[in-house]
């Protein structure tokens, strides 16, 4: 087995990407490699061999371990037993993670992420809060990425369901982005874990998320997606977890949306439908299958014709979950009995 100090190094090594360095470790005991780059021409690059000749990368690593111990940040090897299992399992694992909080063993078995646009609608935040509370609450870990919009609630609905959630960031774990979610970081850390695959003092470059879209895909059983335009960064999210094997899922919205315009894509190539939290547990089979819901006429009997009413007046009249209430309004505007107004507003069609 390789050491967590040796993995970090590698981590470190200038150019050297995740799939490099799987190469590499796959090649003999990693110490040896690291002690011996120009036998690895093939996959190091010169620079990459100057830093491992000189000793500049260990000396690196040995500089961000001390930072990292400073800051409460734990460094896990790959090795590690409490690495993510799941996350081991995926073609070009990060060599190490930067963990403040705590990991789980074994948890990817009960692990749902759920994510979705920055600029998400109010129905959405709403639906991704209460979806992930339900998770939350049923057991399961709520994995996402500290966004702004659907990943924000999601950490919130986990937490208001008192359950675990992990933030995977795009960024150094001592450079939180966005900022204003800062307080949040801090309330995931204690529930759960922030987790990285940067180094510290990494700023959120645009390049950094599709690295941290493919280990939220890979923390996980599957990946709910939310909302998501066409150009969607939860989409790759989706697309790295198809890649590894993993569960797709999500949340239908109406076809002039442009949010739901990604996620109605998904469900046309064959992703599951959720409608809330019974639908994700029997999708990955972590709970008997959703029972057979009452139909979405029971809703439209609850509204009056020209008569717009807010989500809150219509679930007040119903008494449906709200995951359950969405689910049926959207099956509505669907079939355009129902027609959403601005503000959140719905009036029988």
């Amino acid at each position: 087995m390789d050491t967590t100090f040796d993995l970090l190094t590698l981590a470190l090594v200038p150019g050297l990407s995740p799939r490099v360095a799987r190469e590499l470790a796959a090649r003999g005991p990693l110490a040896e490699a690291l002690d011996r780059p120009d036998t690895h021409a093939d996959l190091l690059g010169g620079p990459s061999r100057e830093a491992l000749r000189s000793g500049a990368a260990r000396r690196l690593a040995g500089a961000e371990a001390r930072r990292a111990e400073v800051l409460g940040v734990r460094i896990v090897g790959r090795d590690e037993p409490d690495y993510p299992p799941w996350l081991r399992r995926v073609y070009a694992p990060p060599p190490v993670l930067w963990v403040r909080g705590s990991l789980v063993a074994g948890e990817g078995e009960q692990a749902v992420a759920v994510v979705g646009s920055r600029a998400a609608t109010g129905l959405g935040l709403a639906f991704a809060r209460t979806l992930a509370r339900d998770l939350a609450s049923a057991g399961v870990t709520v994995v996402s990425g500290l966004a702004r919009g659907i990943d924000t609630a999601a950490h919130r609905g986990a937490l208001d369901g008192r359950g675990r959630t992990v933030a995977v960031l795009g960024s150094g774990l001592d450079r939180i982005y966005p900022a204003e979610n800062a307080a949040l970081a801090e309330a995931v850390a204690r529930s759960g874990a922030l987790v990285s695959e940067f180094p510290l003092d990494t700023g959120p470059w645009k390049g950094n998320f599709p690295r941290r879209n493919r280990v939220i895909a890979g923390w996980a059983r599957g990946v709910v997606v939310v909302e998501a335009g066409r150009r969607s960064g939860a989409l790759s999210t989706a697309s790295a977890a198809l890649d590894e094997g993993r569960e797709v899922m999500a949340v239908p919205g109406h076809p002039a949306q442009p949010a739901a315009e990604g996620t109605n894509g998904l469900l046309r190539d064959g992703a599951a439908l959720v409608r809330g939290a019974p639908d994700v547990l029997g999708e990955l089979g972590l709970a008997p299958p959703a029972a057979e819901r009452a139909p979405a006429d029971e809703v439209l009997a609850t509204m009056s014709r020209g008569v717009p009413a807010s989500v809150d007046e219509i679930q007040a009249r119903c008494r449906l979950a709200l995951p359950d209430l969405l689910a049926r309004l959207s099956e509505l505007e669907l079939g355009e009995a129902v027609v959403r107004l601005p503000g959140a507003l719905f009036m029988r069609g």
